[in-house]
């Protein structure tokens, strides 16, 4: 049994990258590579048995937290093995607990856990499939299983989420998740400081601690989605905007699209639980859960409007690239119009009429100055007034100017 105590920790925030930042291209982004083992996991349970137990070969090794605590009293550990961690706690039944297991690599492990706390093989196939959407249900003696999403903006310009499942008993709180780091560690917080209202209240409020900092870290989130679109206007405004930025653009609507399928559901689970009876979530919960609703629902609000400016920005770009193009064409069609009198004017006089007259004399009115020894330069100063002519006239109708 290894004792730690872990110091505080501030949930930092999230990374805001530079659209230009060659180092991290789209092509290499994590959210590929998270779509490509939600879609392994998804391939290894077709057409097996429901309730059939899959651990992904990339799961981490389980790690095995326990915080027991009352009003006077609070201890928390981390245990090598899981007997170790049953013996406390069925030794102290008059404690309230708090089972975190983070990492589902070890299925027997998992089997244990199942058969210990009558987890139904249906929920922890929900558990290790680790894509669930957030949900609750209720089972026997009016235990509650909750999911939640617990998601970051990381610097690969992706939204990366992770499931957090939630079991409540009379006197615990089993919580799962696949990796170490996430972002409960204020919850955490309040169970070490004695004055926190968790310790005094009964697991189902530990419960709904854990699904209100789920939603408050959705913020920051959405705070460093709102900053990097910012980031893409201003380049999409600069002079020589990148060509990715577009592929750039997509992908944070993609993002924001995928964001919001993760709070609608939360909203949802929400309402359900405000539902229920008075018997399974008291009514002096429900005014806690009802909090947690109406920052659900602001951040869909957020995401609604972030959505909106993310289509905004693509039809900005689109008119940006219109105006670039129309000002190209614009340039090309002064200089094709400076030219075609010009063509004309030393086309026809490149054209192959005879000199002299079948009685040998010289055909004089053939072409203007076609004789004369200074017809060459008349007709270069011709040209050239021809072009201050038309520059001239192009500028007072303000195609010269930016204006």
């Amino acid at each position: 049994m290894n004792s730690t105590t872990a110091p505080p920790v501030a949930v930092p925030t999230p990374p805001l990258p530079h659209p230009d930042d060659e180092d991290h291209d789209l092509e290499e982004a994590s959210g590929i590579s998270d779509r490509d083992a939600t879609r392994e996991a998804r391939d290894q349970v077709v057409g097996q048995r429901p309730g059939t137990l899959v651990i992904s070969p990339r799961a981490l090794r389980p790690r095995l937290f326990l915080y027991s605590y009352d009003e006077q009293h609070m201890l928390e550990e981390e245990y090598d093995t899981y007997d170790e961690l049953m013996r406390y706690f069925r030794a102290h039944p008059e404690q309230r607990h708090w089972i975190d297991v983070r990492g589902y690599g070890n299925l027997h492990l998992m089997e244990q856990l199942m058969a210990d706390f009558d987890i139904h093989p249906l929920q922890m196939e929900d558990v290790l499939g680790d894509y669930q959407r957030a949900k609750v249900e209720l089972f026997d003696e009016n235990r509650l299983f909750l999911v939640s999403r617990m998601t970051e903006f990381t610097d690969s310009r992706d939204i990366d989420d992770d499931q957090l499942s939630i079991f409540t008993g009379t006197n615990y709180v089993l919580t799962f998740q696949d990796d170490y780091e996430d972002c409960l560690e204020s919850v955490r917080q309040r169970l070490r400081s004695g004055f926190s209202s968790i310790r005094r209240r009964p697991p189902l409020y530990l419960a709904y601690a854990l699904t209100d900092v789920v939603l408050d870290h959705y913020y920051p989130t959405m705070a460093a989605i709102g900053d990097y679109i910012e980031t893409l206007e201003d380049r999409i405004l600069a002079d020589r905007p990148s060509r990715r930025l577009l592929s750039r653009i997509l992908q944070v609507k993609k993002d924001i699209v995928r964001f919001r399928r993760l709070v609608y559901p939360e909203r949802e689970k929400i309402a359900e639980v405000l539902r229920m009876p008075d018997e399974v979530v008291p009514e002096e919960m429900k005014v806690f859960f009802r909090d947690c609703y109406d920052h659900a629902i602001q951040a869909m609000d957020l995401a609604e409007s972030y959505r909106e400016s993310v289509s905004s920005l693509v039809d900005l770009y689109m008119s940006n690239q219109s105006n670039r193009m129309n000002e190209v064409m614009k340039v090309l069609t002064i200089i094709s119009s400076i030219f075609i009198p010009l063509s004309f004017v030393v086309g026809l006089y490149g054209m192959n009429f005879q000199r002299d007259g079948p009685n040998g004399r010289i055909n004089y009115l053939n072409m203007p100055e076609l004789y004369s020894p200074i017809g060459y330069p008349v007709l270069l100063v011709v040209l050239l007034l021809i072009v201050i002519g038309q520059l001239v006239y192009f500028y007072r109708k303000g195609w010269l100017s930016d204006k």
